[in-house]
């Protein structure tokens, strides 16, 4: 069956970085297209980023755009997302999906991502 799992997350102070995974397995990775989305507290799920199934095609949300960046390897099965700069109102619950953006068919338990002094 579709397992994602994601790591990475953590508590960072304001303009710090952490590097978010995602392990896929039990589909064809390569064949997928992947995004992020997150969800902070008292709020619905936001779309964050997506990526082509060869890696060339990404998009971004523009509160994340210049800050964020998506990739992924296909031959460890794993989506990355690096996220540097980061600002309080990123603090989410951070969780990769299988889909393309609103079209998401699996996704991970998250990873949770605290940005405070």
């Amino acid at each position: 069956q579709v397992q994602l799992v994601e790591s990475g997350g953590g508590l960072v102070q304001p303009g710090g970085s952490l590097r978010l995974s995602c392990a896929a397995s039990g589909f064809t990775f390569s064949s997928y297209v992947m995004s992020w989305v997150r969800q902070a507290p008292g709020k619905g799920l936001e779309w964050v980023s997506t990526i082509g199934s060869f890696g060339t095609s990404t998009s971004y949300t523009d509160s994340v755009a210049g800050r964020f960046t998506i990739s992924r390897d296909n031959a460890k099965n794993t989506l990355y997302l690096q996220i540097n700069s980061l600002k309080p109102e990123d603090t989410a619950e951070y969780y990769c999906a299988r889909g393309p953006r609103s079209r998401y068919d699996s996704w991970g338990q998250g990873t949770q991502v605290t940005v405070s002094s």
